[in-house]
């Protein structure tokens, strides 16, 4: 039976720091790209909300069926330290909905929502054994549900990295004035 407490541990570190790092950036400039290319903060956390939305729902899908038995070699994965390090920048395979671009606090709530849903589900599963419920992820191989918690946090603190890079490429405010 897969521990759960490592789990909610990297789960509750990538929130913190996450939410740190968006503390840099100024609700008046929450929707500011620092490059035309890039995302702006609040895009970011719409992509947030969405991947783990997902995550959450295939979680419920899958642990309510049967689990599908997948040879040993098919679960091979590429290692989820891929994903925090950021060393190889993806395109999101799932369009962004810029509906869900909002207001600096009411999109951090949500996404402090959506992390209460993610561990809710842990919690009330947590008697269960769901390592044999696997699904695959567009990139990294076939993850099984713990995994695929895990690839959460580091999916998060991936995104850590590109907040604290949004931040450092807007103006700064000092008083009432930009720099």
């Amino acid at each position: 039976m897969q521990r759960l407490e490592p789990i909610l541990e990297k789960l509750v570190h990538a929130q913190t720091v996450f939410f740190r790092a968006a503390d840099a950036i100024q609700p008046e400039n929450w929707t500011a790209k620092s490059k035309p290319e890039e995302w702006c903060a609040g895009e970011l956390v719409a992509h947030l909300i969405m991947v783990e939305r997902g995550i959450i729902g295939g979680a419920d899908r899958v642990a309510q069926k049967t689990p599908k038995r997948i040879p040993y070699r098919k679960r091979l994965h590429l290692p989820l330290w891929l994903v925090e390090a950021r060393v190889i920048r993806r395109k999101s395979p799932i369009p962004l909905d810029p509906g869900l671009v909002g207001p600096k606090e009411e999109m951090l709530a949500e996404l402090r929502a959506v992390r209460e849903r993610s561990l809710a589900f842990l919690d009330e599963t947590k008697s269960r054994d769901l390592s044999a419920y696997c699904w695959p992820h567009p990139f990294l191989g076939v993850l099984n549900i713990y995994e695929w918690f895990e690839m959460i946090a580091a999916h998060q603190l991936r995104h850590t990295k590109q907040i604290r890079e949004i931040a450092g490429g807007l103006p700064k405010v000092v008083g009432n004035a930009q720099k």
